[in-house]
């Protein structure tokens, strides 16, 4: 059954990938520009393999179309990159909404991320099998040069963080010495933002990351990718272990803004 599966994504990687959303890429996604060539190539194929076997639905009126589902594909792909996983195999759906939407006052999720104290958000990660969207938030953090807040980025740093079965902040790490190290970094580094927050001093990360651990790793995902040179001058000890977790250097690659 595995080796089918395996064989089966194979093949969808290989499809070839249309010009058009290659475009897309080029429009909604500059961390692609900057990959190596190879790079750029396995992120195609991860992405025609999130587009062949997730469930892209657009809510409240939003008619789905292929810029958002290669755009938030290609963001989900990013954190796929280099590392030896699975495709999110406890999702099913991506559901989109025009805007940020309102839910129930108890909602049955695992995990939210609040945009005001209204239970109105631009975004959702369910251990369930799905994650919720606001594509006027996407759209805002692709127009904006040196946006460090990504919605697609942060939601699917929760499917990452869940990959060992809880949401804490802690994912799926090699060994022993990994899991010491990454405790140590993080602890230090999520106790520093608080002291920030007590102190009213500017934080160098958005303040929701102090929400709680869980928060911490996803806008510590965001900021590695988004504001990559921003994370390394601030906090190289966090900036190395998430290069190390995620195999992937972006102050590297990526231009400083």
């Amino acid at each position: 059954m595995f080796g089918f599966r395996k064989k089966k994504r194979e093949k969808k990687r290989s499809l070839p990938f249309p010009r058009e959303w290659d475009e897309i890429l080029a429009r909604n996604v500059p961390y692609f520009l900057h990959l190596p060539l190879e790079g750029q190539d396995a992120l195609r194929g991860h992405i025609n393999v999130l587009l062949a076997e997730k469930n892209f639905e657009g809510c409240g009126g939003l008619e789905m179309t292929d810029e958002i589902r290669v755009t938030i594909a290609a963001y989900a792909a990013i954190l796929m990159l280099n590392r030896d996983v699975d495709y999110y195999p406890g999702l099913a759906s991506i559901l989109v909404y025009p805007d940020a939407f309102v839910v129930p006052d108890e909602p049955p999720f695992d995990d939210v991320e609040v945009l005001q104290e209204e239970d109105v958000r631009l975004g959702e990660s369910w251990t369930n099998g799905a994650i919720v969207l606001s594509w006027k938030s996407i759209a805002n953090s692709m127009r904006k040069r040196g946006a460090a807040h990504n919605v697609i980025l942060h939601e699917f740093a929760h499917q990452v963080d869940f990959e060992d079965g809880i949401t804490d902040g802690v994912p799926l790490l090699d060994d022993n010495a990994a899991h010491a190290e990454w405790t140590r970094v993080m602890t230090g580094a999520y106790e520093a933002l608080w002291q920030d927050i007590e102190k009213n001093r500017n934080s160098w990360l958005d303040e929701y990351g102090a929400t709680d651990p869980a928060e911490f790793f996803a806008v510590l995902t965001e900021t590695f990718f988004m504001r990559p040179h921003t994370l390394q001058r601030k906090h190289p000890d966090v900036y190395a272990v998430l290069r190390e977790y995620y195999r992937q250097d972006p102050a590297a690659i990526m231009p400083k803004i």
